[in-house]
This record gives C-alpha cells, structure tokens and sequence, in this order.
C-alpha cells in the first residue's frame, strides 16, 4: 500500500471505531430523557448501557478471531453493517425494549476495535505501525468520552433519537468506503470457529459482567449477585478446559499466558477500573448542586465542557505516543500513564471545590489515558504472532472493560452508600471513591513495570505452522521494529 492508501485505510478505520467508542458514552447523559419519552422506569432504562456492554463484551474478542479466519476487512465491513442497523433501529425504536434489542446489535461493532488494530499491522509499513496504532487509540480514547460532551448540544437543539441517526449517517458513508478501498488480510489463520469455546466465553462474560454492573441495585450479598458470579467462575474453568485442549482455540491460552500479554491485560484491567468510574462519575459530580456542600450545578452541557480538557488531553498524548516510541517506548508509557491517572484521582479526592482544579485533574487523567490506552493496545501488538493480533487485542479490551464494570461498579457503592436527607451522596462518597481509583491506576502502573522490556516472543499458534525465530534485526525503535519481528517470527493474531 501506498501512503494515500494508508491514509484512507486509515481514515476508515478511525472513523468506525471512533463512531463505535461514541455511542459507548452519547446515550449515556440522554438515560433520563430516554426515560421520560418512552415512558419506562429508572431500572429499566439502565439496560440500554447493559444490554450494549455485555454484547460488545461477547463479540469483540470472536470477531476478532473471526476476523483472522476469514479476513479482517470482510469482518470489519460486517461489523460496520452491524452497526449500522444498530443505529438504525435505535433511531425508529418505537419502545424501550426495541431499542434494548438495538443496543444489543450495535454491541456486535464491539470487534471494530481488535479488526482495526489487525489491519493496521497487516497494510501499515512495520515503522509506521505503532504510529498508526497510537492514533487509532487516541481517537477511541476521545470517542469514549465525547459522547458526555456532544449529548447535551444535540439532545438540547434536535431530540435524543438524532444521538442515533448522526451515526446512521456516518457509518453508512464509512461502510461503503470501507468496502470499497480497504484491503482484505494478507494473513490468514487455519483451523475454525470454536463454537463451544464461543459458547463458554459468551456465558461467564455475561455471568461476570451483569452481576456487577447490576450489583448496586440487587445488592452485593443478593443470591442473584453470588449465584452469578459463581457460575461465572464455573463457566470460566469449563472455558480454559476446552480451549487448552482444542487445536482450533478461540483464544490460545498460551498466548494470554506470555509475560508482556497477562502484565499487560492485569494493568489493562486495574486503569480500567479507574478510567470508566472517572468518566462515570465526574459528570454527576460536577451537575450536583452546590447545596450538597460540593459539585458546582452544572447543565448536562456544562458538565460535559469540564470534561474538554481531559479529551483534549488524552487525543494529544496518544498521537505523541507513537511518534516518540523510539524514546519513550510502549513500557514507560503505560508506566507513565497509570502513574498519572493516579496523581489525577488523587488531585479529585483531595482538592475538588472549584472547576479549575477538577478541570485540571482531568487533563492530567486525560494524558495519563491517552499514554496508556496507545500503549497497552502496542504492547500486545507487539507480543502476540500476527495470527492472534484480533483475538489477543479483543481480549485486552475486554480485560479493560471487565476492570471499568468492577471500578464503577465499587464507586457506586461507596458514594451511594450513604445518603443525605436529600437523597445525594454525601461529599465523602466521592473523596474515598476517588482514593480508591487512585490506588487502582498506581496498581496498575506497578503491574506495567512487570512488563517484560525488548522484543516480541514468537509462540506457535494452535492450527498454524509454525515459522523460524526472526533473524536479527539491525538496530531500530524497539516499538517499531517489534511487530514486523513478530510478522517474520509467525502467523498473525
């Protein structure tokens, strides 16, 4: 591929994944209006977002491996058509359970992540991968949050169905051009779908992911909650059974157990937790009257405006993060990141009664992300053989999210614990919430220096031959010359 083929791919790519990372946080603010329209309970309203997660948690790593099956790019455009009747019916939802059910389709594009990231290592040049890896993580990044920014604006001037039908438009246009001009994989694994494993994953996913993000309604010692969980465990035993023993696994235990792949996915899982309860959390704060001895009664808007310099910040340090990788390489940068998302969530806890110094604690949170979430996708890039690039980076994500659900999901029970006569949290809620997910990003930065340093392992990957070590490669940026070392060294994951 030329640079204006890469540009394009490139454009697509970003602008399906961003459009997919948006809607994760667009609906979110509209939850109330959404409520109101369709005239639904506060309990039912909440599965739009659940209902959206756990399918994305069941589709993005399958996908992925479907994706280095059959081909990433018919993958991809499948998953975009997704999306797009998604999006669709979200937008004509005549009730709250249809528009349940759409979620649940648009949940499936959930795999435009780990595709995107394959892609990229497949057509990009081996220096300009972790560059391209970088950017497409920063827009994700921005994507998740700026839906908190966007939906006040749009729902105000329009109503809240155009959250759905801006994306219909866009992602029509991005499906076409994506059919059109993005080049199918030249690299290809052997074997097939595991549907058992498919089965196996899909159930302890839901059976984990749905008791806690429903924890603080049914209550953490409810039988729905434990009986949950312990199926979750079940399930998830029966899962590393039969895929250790498949020639055609899913998920190829053996690459999840690499030591730059399970260091990267514990520090995924930790600054997950403190990342998406940040986000979950500082809108609400800020929209809480100041009567409540904290918060500044901020308009969904206005609340979604402190949160500019955090998406400023997470965009511009990951697109720095590919372009200093030779420097800075992928290691320091989660290390680095984490340890700002830590000084970040400390700032909150203990300096949080003007705008200025919440703004400027989420930009740092914002550079602490925008380091991080490149880095981590990079990371396993790098460690994984090019057979196992969608699966292995479908699995990160999931990691990520799985920590978010946890993260919010103990935010939620120390500021709602205790209640003022008014029904709002009290001040201190926040301030111990906030030290928690301090403590979660500094774990996370701890588990980032675990990181193995160097290049990446070559594995044989169950259903594909495996290849000689690569020869030695001249002296280049490690982040640069590692995923064409791991291209050479096997087949793609």
């Amino acid at each position: 591929m030329n640079r204006r083929s890469n540009r394009l791919t490139f454009a697509v790519l970003a602008t399906g994944a961003g459009v997919f990372a948006l809607l994760q946080s667009l609906i979110t603010p509209a939850l109330p209006t959404v409520q109101q329209a369709m005239h639904t309970s506060q309990s039912t309203v909440t599965w739009v977002m659940t209902a959206y997660l756990l399918s994305a948690s069941i589709f993005t790593p399958i996908l992925g491996r479907v994706g280095d099956l059959v081909g990433k790019k018919r993958t991809l455009v499948a998953a975009l058509g997704a999306l797009l009747i998604g999006c669709l019916v979200a937008a004509l939802a005549p009730n709250i359970t249809v528009l349940i059910i759409a979620r649940v389709i648009q949940g499936i594009a959930g795999a435009l992540f780990p595709l995107s990231f394959g892609i990229i290592r497949d057509e990009f040049p081996a220096a300009r991968v972790p560059g391209g890896i970088s950017n497409l993580s920063a827009v994700i990044a921005v994507g998740s949050g700026l839906g908190m920014v966007l939906a006040g604006p749009i729902v105000g001037a329009l109503d809240y169905r155009w959250l759905f039908w801006f994306p219909v438009i866009i992602v029509a246009i991005t499906a076409l051009i994506a059919h059109r001009y993005v080049p199918e994989s030249p690299h290809r694994t052997e074997g097939s779908v595991n549907w058992l494993a498919s089965v196996l994953l899909s159930g302890w996913l839901v059976a984990l992911l749905l008791p806690i993000s429903q924890a603080a309604k049914w209550g953490w010692g409810s039988v729905a909650v434990l009986g949950l969980l312990a199926v979750a465990v079940v399930l998830f035993a029966l899962w590393a059974l039969v895929e250790a023993r498949s020639r055609n696994p899913l998920i190829d235990l053996r690459i999840m157990r690499l030591p730059s792949v399970w260091t990267t996915n514990t520090a995924a899982l930790l600054f997950g937790g403190g990342m998406y309860a940040v986000w979950a959390f500082l809108p609400g704060f800020a929209q809480t009257p100041s009567s409540a001895g904290y918060g500044f009664g901020s308009s969904v808007t206005g609340a979604g405006l402190l949160m500019l310099p955090m998406l400023v910040a997470m965009f511009v340090a990951g697109v720095l993060s590919g372009r200093l990788a030779g420097r800075f390489p992928a290691k320091a940068q989660l290390t680095t990141g984490a340890v700002l998302g830590s000084i970040a969530c400390a700032l909150l806890a203990a300096r949080h009664g003007q705008q200025w110094q919440v703004a400027l604690a989420a930009g740092i949170f914002g550079l602490g992300i925008g380091l991080a979430f490149a880095s981590m996708s990079n990371l396993i890039v790098q460690s994984v053989p090019a057979a196992q690039t969608g699966a292995a980076t479908g699995m990160n994500a999931n990691i990520r999210t799985i920590g978010g659900s946890i993260g919010a999901a103990l935010m939620t029970g120390l500021v709602t614990g205790h209640l003022q006569p008014s029904g709002r949290p009290y001040a201190a809620g926040y301030t111990h919430g906030f030290t928690m997910l301090a403590v979660f990003c500094l774990a996370a930065a701890l588990a980032a220096l675990l990181v193995p340093a160097g290049r990446a392992t070559s594995v044989a990957v169950a259903g594909a031959p495996a290849a000689p070590a690569a020869p030695a490669a001249p002296a280049a940026p490690t982040a640069a010359t590692a995923p064409a070392a791991a291209q050479r060294a096997s087949v793609r994951g």
